[in-house]
């Protein structure tokens, strides 16, 4: 906690409110330093300053999008954004798509070490004995429309799927229900174990049938002696070919592809998994929740949006075109750059190499010649590089989805299966960190309207507010039996 100065410390960052001219020691820990320490830096409010600054209060912080506030500590995953450095439980990532396996990699990202043999043979057999769906659940998938997005279908998908399981959830069981788990409780834990077990097991058949209603077919009961990616693609692809074995490459592929995009912090849709899980939820929630997030084209649908831009570009001779536009600001440049990462991002290096090995069996993707122009052009080009306009992973795994035949907008979701892992092992650190877990409630700094006296309607003055679109609600037009419905006059419709 901040204080008044008393002594100093080469540990520690010393503030002057030149307000009030106090000094403040505030310790430095782990290279970081606490938010609430500046809560006793205040000052008395100056003369009509309003009430809502709350300069008695202390300071806050103001950091809009977390650019630099850490809000939990971890033993997860280190990223040097400078450096290009990622590292699972530090491990580096490079290391781990070369000789790992996803199961093996989500054993570490959970647990926090390598499996023994017993010990993955445990967790990889709990993990796929736990992919099968209840029955009920294909009258859920068919309740979609035809045209429904395969992630909506999978957000609502997790959050249904919270409703079999009541002893996950802590609104019915109590709170002592996390508290045990602090306390390392066996059978809690025994029973976190078995959400994380069916959580990533069902997430591969989630998906499967999101895919598989689009296409107007049957579902398909995960089978058995196959590996996590060779289930998936044979529950999405199975016809009733009789011995049907999904192509290794293309297994070994999505393998690589689901570890790399296991875990990276607390990227958007990880927080939202924390913070969602702050109040206690059930993990079906939480997950549905990052789930949702990861929806947003900043986020999941980054991979999509390369494919796009590619197809617009439309050959290598338009890329020098296509360059001088986006530095005009008239084109957006897609799968280059990173909120962390100011080099190239590590995870784009193996994915070209797997990208490689796909287009072995699949044949080359048409767009991938100007999707090379494009990464060499940008990388010789210093406005991009100046800018450090890197390629990141995103760059290179929509077109090996693309070559692997799968539809644009299920990108997202070969996104969100292998990030069910990354979003679990935050849960689980989160419910079991000592002293347990408090709701996370960010502050905020008001800056909207003093005390105002309320003025009923008929003595309302038309302001200039209202004509600002930002602040007035839209107009919508009406057409078809709404329209008509409107121009009828019936018992009860209002005058106004």
């Amino acid at each position: 906690m901040g204080r008044p100065l008393e002594t100093s410390s080469s540990e520690s960052l010393t503030v002057r409110d030149n307000r009030t001219g106090k000094t403040y020691n505030i310790p430095i820990v782990d290279n970081s330093v606490s938010a609430t320490a500046f809560k006793a830096i205040s000052a008395p409010a100056k003369p009509n300053e309003r009430e809502e600054s709350g300069t008695e209060k202390g300071l806050r912080v103001a950091d809009k999008g977390f650019l630099n506030t850490a809000v939990i500590q971890s033993e997860i995953t280190y990223i040097d954004g400078e450096a290009g450095v990622l590292r699972y439980r530090g491990y580096p990532i490079e290391q781990l798509a070369l000789h790992s396996s996803f199961l093996e990699t989500a054993y570490l990202l959970i647990y926090g070490s390598l499996p023994t043999k017993d010990q993955f043979r445990v967790f990889e057999t709990e993990v796929l004995h736990h992919s099968i769906i209840h029955a009920d659940a294909e009258e859920f998938f068919r309740s979609f429309r035809y045209d429904a997005h395969p992630m909506a279908i999978l957000t609502s998908a997790f959050a249904y799927l919270g409703s079999y399981y009541s002893e996950a959830n802590p609104s019915l069981q109590g709170r002592q229900w996390q508290t045990l788990f602090t306390k390392g409780d066996k059978a809690s834990l025994a029973n976190m174990d078995k959400q994380i077990f069916r959580l990533i097991g069902k997430a591969t058949t989630l998906a499967a049938m999101a895919y598989r209603i689009r296409q107007g077919r049957d579902f398909v009961i995960p089978p058995t002696g196959l590996s996590y990616t060779g289930s998936f693609l044979y529950q999405m692809d199975h016809l009733g070919e009789e011995n049907y074995v999904p192509n290794p490459v293309l297994c070994k592929a999505l393998d690589v592809l689901f570890l790399l995009h296991a875990d990276h912090e607390l990227n958007a849709s990880c927080t939202t998994v924390l913070q969602t899980g702050s109040s206690l939820v059930d993990p079906y929630s939480a997950i549905a929740a990052g789930c949702a997030s990861l929806y947003g084209p900043l986020h999941g649908g980054a991979n999509e949006a390369v494919i796009r831009m590619l197809i617009s570009i439309g050959s290598p001779a338009n890329v020098p075109a296509f360059i001088e536009a986006v530095k005009r600001r008239e084109k957006v440049l897609s799968g280059f750059g990173h909120r962390v990462y100011k080099t190239t991002d590590p995870r784009s290096y193996i994915i070209r190499k797997t990208a490689d090995e796909v287009f072995k069996v699949t044949g080359r993707d048409e767009l991938l010649e100007t999707a090379m122009a494009l990464h060499d052009a940008a990388m010789k080009d210093e406005y991009f590089t100046k800018r450090r306009l890197y390629p990141n992973v995103d760059f290179w795994s929509g077109l090996i989805y693309r070559a692997m035949g799968f539809p644009m907008d299920f990108f997202p979701v070969l996104f969100a299966v292998p990030r069910v892992v990354g979003w679990l092992a935050h849960w689980r650190q989160m419910m079991l960190q000592e002293g347990g877990v408090k709701i996370w409630r960010p502050r905020q700094i008001y800056v909207g309207a003093g005390k105002r006296d309320y003025v009923p309607m008929a003595e309302r003055e038309s302001s200039l507010v209202n004509s600002d679109p930002k602040k007035t609600p839209s107009t919508v037009p009406h057409s078809g039996m709404t329209k008509r419905t409107m121009l009828a006059s019936y018992r009860g419709k209002s005058k106004l």
